[in-house]
């Protein structure tokens, strides 16, 4: 674990394993703690770099919102690749951070070898559905801040999204309960701000300009995001699609040796796919 100085703001960023790097990005209201079950099998082979996104886990929690909008977000893990020497990555992120890897992919395709994709999205495409969504996220980051974190986790945990979350080992439940009310309001409240999803551009017209090996993962009770993983694996030139069944919006909780397989399988080409390359076959 070690907190590095990037960009005028310190980044929690936990390492393991040895090998081609990594980086694994939580969704809202995670940390870098939400990857713990899944880093023995992912750094095996690779050198995992997990990262608390600002206003999450161990990260500093800036007051200015602008401060958290994805173009930032995705500045700050090229730093930290910066800061620990490497050059390119793989990147995995979940929901949250499923939108920064794919924006960093479409804005960086030099530093993404690959990008895994977990129950995330381009952004909304329509002005005034994102005005809209903007709106109603600054709405309840107000909401954070007046009623405190603890009454925005039982009303986050009520959110039809995340009903299939109730079938989680009670043991599961409660990890996940309390990293989510460790996070200071205001940090909450300021992601929401700036990097939600009413506050990113809309990536879906670069999706067919997007060159990078990508694997779509989505749970089949996610109705929503299965829908859309399927029109985003329709427009990436190199996408694999992977639906897993019986899993709702967080599929790495909820199914996690089935998640665990397609990710590693995923990487496994895309290594051989480097390593041919570079032989130059």
């Amino acid at each position: 674990m070690a907190r590095l100085a990037v960009n005028g703001a310190a980044l929690n960023v936990e390492t393991s394993g040895a090998g081609p790097a990594l980086v694994l990005l939580h969704g809202f209201t995670g940390s870098a703690q939400s990857w713990a079950p899944h880093i023995p099998a992912l750094s095996a082979g690779h050198t995992t770099i997990a990262v608390d996104m600002l206003g999450h886990g161990g990260s500093d929690a800036p007051a200015d919102a602008d401060r958290y909008r994805i173009e930032h977000a995705a500045s700050d893990i090229l730093a930290v690749l910066d800061r620990l020497g490497v050059g390119r990555a793989v990147v995995l992120g979940y929901s949250m951070g499923g939108r920064v890897a794919l924006y960093l992919g479409t804005v960086a395709p030099d530093r993404a070898a690959a990008l895994v994709v977990e129950s995330g999205s381009p952004g909304i495409a329509d002005p005034a559905a994102r005005r809209a969504r903007a709106a109603q996220d600054a709405a309840l980051a107000e909401v954070i801040e007046r009623d405190g974190v603890a009454a925005f986790v039982d009303r986050w945990e009520r959110l039809p999204l995340f009903a299939t979350q109730a079938g989680l080992p009670h043991e599961a439940r409660t990890r996940l309960r309390a990293q989510r009310l460790r996070h200071p309001a205001h940090g909450l409240a300021n992601s929401l701000r700036g990097l939600g999803q009413g506050s990113q551009p809309s990536l879906w017209e670069r999706l067919p300009r997007l060159a990078t090996p990508t694997l779509v993962v989505a749970g089949a009770l996610d109705a929503t995001y299965a829908a859309r993983a399927r029109e985003m694996c329709r427009l990436i030139p190199d996408a694999q699609l992977v639906v897993v069944p019986d899993a709702g919006h967080t599929v790495h909780l909820e199914r996690p040796d089935a998640f665990q397989r397609g990710v590693l399988e995923f990487l496994a080409r895309v290594r051989a796919s480097t390593e041919h390359a570079a032989r130059g076959c």
